[in-house]
C-alpha cells in the first residue's frame, strides 16, 4: 500500500507566524525571526505527529514573474515584494526545511499552488492519498477520492464532501466558482452582481463555466433571485471569465522536473549552528534533539 503524499503550503504558515509572534528572536545580522521560529515549530508538529514518509514544500517565489501575470497584468498588483528582513526570513524558512529532510521546491513562473497542483496529479495517477497542508479554499480543487485539505493547527480538515457542505461546489467546480465571484485577495474581478449564492447556484444547475457560457436564456432557469438578468450579466463579461478562469485553475505542469517527495535523514549539527544563527532559545533546539533522535533511528 503506497503512503500519503504530504504537500505543504509553506507561506500560509511563514505569514500567519511573521504576523501573530512579537519579534522575540533575532538572527547574529539583527533580522527578526519570528517567522522562522514559528514556521520550524509548525515543522516540528507536524513532523512529530504524523511522522510523514513522502513530504514536499513548496514556496512562492514568483510575484510578479508569474505566468498568470501574462495572461493578466493586474494580478497579484495589490501585493508589494518582501522588504530584506522578510526576505531573509523567508529564505531561513526555505533552508530550515531542507535541514529537517524536506524538499522544498519554487518556481520563477509558477506559485506553490501549481507545484503542488503538479505533484498531487503525479501521486494521484500512482494511486497515493493526497494530504495538502494549508489553510487556502483554492487547493481544495485538487482534492480527488481520499484526499484532504488540511490546516494544520486550526484542526480543519476537509475531504470532496466537506468541500461541497462548506462552499458549496465539488473540488472541480472551485476554479470556475472563483471566476464567476471573483477573489479580492489575488486582485481578481468576479461578474458584477454575481456572489456566492448566485454562483452556486449555476454551477448546481448547469454543472460548469464551459456550459454556462453556452447556456444564453436558459441562465434564467437558475433557482436563484434575480435570475432573469442573467443572460445579460454572463454575456457582457463573457471575455472577462474566460481571461479570469486561466488565473483561478491550478497548473499541473509546474517545472519542478522530478523531485525526490521521500523525507531525507535530518542532521543535528546543521540544524544546532541554524538555531544558534537564528538567535533561538534552547527549547525549540532540545524539541529538535528529540525528534531528530527518533527519526534518525527509525
Amino acid at each position: 500500500m503506497l503512503l500519503p503524499l504530504y504537500l505543504i503550503d509553506a507561506s500560509i504558515y511563514i505569514f500567519r507566524h511573521y504576523f501573530v509572534l512579537p519579534e522575540r528572536w533575532h538572527s547574529e545580522e539583527g533580522f527578526p525571526t519570528q517567522a522562522v521560529y514559528g514556521y520550524l515549530g509548525f515543522l516540528l508538529s507536524l513532523l512529530e505527529q504524523r511522522q510523514p514518509k513522502n513530504i514536499v514544500a513548496a514556496f512562492d517565489e514568483s510575484l510578479g514573474s508569474c505566468f498568470r501575470n501574462d495572461i493578466y497584468p493586474p494580478y497579484k498588483a495589490n501585493r508589494v515584494l518582501p522588504d530584506e528582513a522578510l526576505a531573509f526570513q523567508l529564505a531561513a524558512c526555505v533552508e530550515v526545511t531542507g535541514l529537517l529532510g524536506i524538499a522544498g521546491l519554487a518556481s520563477n513562473s509558477h506559485e506553490a499552488d501549481d507545484i503542488i497542483g503538479t505533484l498531487a496529479r503525479r501521486g494521484q495517477a500512482q494511486g497515493q492519498q493526497v494530504i495538502v497542508i494549508s489553510g487556502d479554499k483554492d487547493l481544495a480543487q485538487l482534492l480527488k477520492a481520499d484526499d484532504l485539505i488540511w490546516d494544520f493547527g486550526r484542526g480543519d480538515a476537509r475531504d470532496r464532501q466537506g468541500v461541497m457542505d462548506t462552499m458549496g461546489v465539488w473540488p472541480e467546480q472551485l476554479a470556475d466558482y472563483l471566476a464567476l465571484v471573483g477573489d479580492p485577495v489575488d486582485h481578481i474581478p468576479g461578474v458584477p452582481g454575481i456572489g456566492p449564492k448566485t454562483a452556486t447556484a449555476l454551477l448546481d444547475h448547469f454543472g460548469s463555466l464551459d456550459k454556462i457560457l453556452t447556456a444564453g436564456d436558459r441562465l434564467a432557469e437558475a433557482a436563484v433571485r434575480g435570475a432573469s438578468r442573467l443572460p445579460e450579466k454572463i454575456e457582457s463579461h463573457r471575455e472577462q471569465l474566460a481571461v479570469v478562469r486561466q488565473l483561478t485553475g491550478i497548473a499541473e505542469d509546474a517545472p519542478i522536473g522530478e523531485p525526490a517527495v521521500e523525507r531525507r535523514r535530518a542532521h543535528l549539527s546543521e540544524l544546532a549552528d541554524f538555531c544558534q544563527r537564528m538567535g533561538f532559545d534552547q527549547r525549540i533546539f532540545q524539541r529538535i534533539q528529540r525528534f531528530t533522535g527518533e527519526a534518525n533511528n527509525q
